[in-house]
């Protein structure tokens, strides 16, 4: 028997055969529907070879295996049990209640873009220095002699994105609920043609709206993400509609038809003008929190985030970091969120090496390593949040001081996607910003690790919980 089958064997023993429902995994996790959660012995599970730990959550038992690992483990569980498989997809909508559930479908509609987006920023961090004044005075040169060649293709680079962000968007929501993706792409290209006054020319004086009736302004909708995301969502529903009551012979072209006159229609002259005010309030109301005096937005959210990863509602702050990179070119709240990467890393370390059960070190060791390259949850679930409260609190203490410390210093990424060791490159645009995050990056590592040493104590029998409150 091959070692990822016996882990698959061991796993469907302790758990029951009779107890799974379905099953599916993602990166890091093996994720089973079950019948009984209180069957489950959680120590027997987190004692099988690789499994770094488990949880339960919005109906789910997720079992870390960790990357790599994961997919070779499901391959033998899949092979040899009769278990029903299903997609993430659907796992996610037989679990969980209805706010989490909706919170997922939308970020689902987010984490397509997340790559292009981060490329796009990490393009404008790499013009911001060779651009720099500073830097092109090394060469002997100034802005003045960049050649126009060069100046176009940074443009391109760095401008496309979210130059056509809308058409990003309404395509991903028509892939996301049903729709054909290529019809939500057009129609996300309609909502930014050059046709329509620039929305940042508008918002800047530099043209005119053009109204409609006499008081309808009709502008394109760069920057605006509940346009597009809304627009999106009806138009799939649209289409799923008519697709069943359109005759077969004028589906092809009649269904696209209807459904791109009435979703561009509804949104340039009725969620537009509506929506788009609504999201830039929306914008500065964050950014006013995020400045608020002695930096207590950012000691707030960096608080709140972990304890948002803990309950799987994170996903909301996908869809916010957007709409600020695509509104203002800048993402502060990833700056304070990131802050949880740091110290999550420092506590799973800590605690890795306190302990002195060889099974429990090796798996926090690699655990730390996995955080540092952004995925958070075997060093979260499978050894913060099994060692107890007191790793917790200060991995949560320490998250909001270095969030409070960037917001009184005013460090924004921009772009978002990268944590941990990869995030300085979302500040690379300017010398300060880059410097004063890695400062309080590795502060918040090095306090972390401290606390965690000298303030939670580990107890020798692998197996049990391994703080002592005594």
């Amino acid at each position: 028997m091959s070692k990822f089958k016996k882990i698959a064997v061991e796993i469907v023993d302790t758990i029951g055969i009779d107890n799974i429902i379905s099953a599916t995994h993602c990166a890091t996790r093996l994720r089973l529907q079950v019948k009984d959660r209180e069957r489950i012995n959680d120590e027997k599970i987190r004692s099988i070879s690789d499994v770094k730990g488990v949880f339960f959550n919005s109906g789910q038992y997720q079992i870390i295996l960790g990357t790599g690992i994961v997919n070779k483990v499901y391959s033998e569980f899949a092979a040899a049990f009769n278990v029903t498989e299903v997609s993430k997809e659907e796992m996610i909508q037989q679990s969980g209640n209805r706010l989490q559930r909706g919170i997922r479908n939308l970020s689902d509609v987010f984490v397509p873009i997340v790559p292009i987006l981060g490329a796009t920023g990490l393009f404008l961090g790499l013009k911001g220095v060779l651009f720099n004044d500073t830097v092109l005075a090394w060469f002997g040169s100034n802005a003045d002699n960049i050649p126009l060649y060069l100046k176009t293709l940074t443009t391109v680079l760095c401008d496309t994105a979210f130059a056509f962000l809308a058409a990003f968007i309404c395509w991903s929501a028509f892939k996301k609920f049903g729709g054909t993706p290529i019809v939500g792409f057009l129609i996300g290209l309609m909502l930014v043609s050059p046709a329509l006054p620039n929305a940042y020319d508008v918002a800047y004086g530099n043209a005119n709206p053009i109204y409609v009736f006499g008081f309808i302004p009709l502008v394109g909708y760069q920057g605006s993400i509940l346009t597009a995301l809304i627009t999106g969502i009806i138009g799939a529903k649209l289409e799923i509609v008519l697709r069943k009551v359109m005759p077969d012979s004028m589906d092809l072209i009649f269904t696209p038809f209807v459904v791109i006159l009435l979703s561009v229609s509804i949104a340039l002259l009725v969620l537009g003008p509506l929506v788009h005010g609504f999201e830039h309030y929306a914008i500065l109301a964050i950014q006013q929190f995020l400045s608020l005096p002695a930096g207590i937005g950012g000691l707030l959210i960096g608080f709140l985030y972990p304890i948002a990863v803990m309950t799987g509602m994170h996903h909301m702050f996908i869809m916010i970091e957007t709409s600020l990179i695509a509104g203002t070119g800048f993402n502060p709240l990833i700056t304070v969120c990131a802050m949880y990467g740091f110290a999550n890393a420092a506590v799973c370390l800590a605690i890795s090496l306190k302990s002195r059960s060889p099974s429990f070190k090796t798996a926090g060791i690699s655990a730390t390593a996995t955080q540092l390259l952004g995925v958070s949850e075997p060093a979260l679930f499978g050894i913060v949040m099994r060692t107890g409260i007191r790793a917790i609190a200060i991995m949560l203490i320490c998250s909001a001081l270095g969030g409070m410390v960037l917001s009184l210093l005013s460090i924004k990424a921009n772009s978002y996607g990268l944590a941990v060791l990869l995030s300085p490159l979302m500040y690379i645009y300017d010398h300060y910003q880059v410097v004063s995050y890695i400062c309080v990056g590795v502060a918040v590592f090095i306090l972390a690790f401290i606390m965690t040493t000298l303030l939670v104590k580990i107890n020798d029998a692998p197996g049990d919980k391994t703080e002592n409150h005594k």
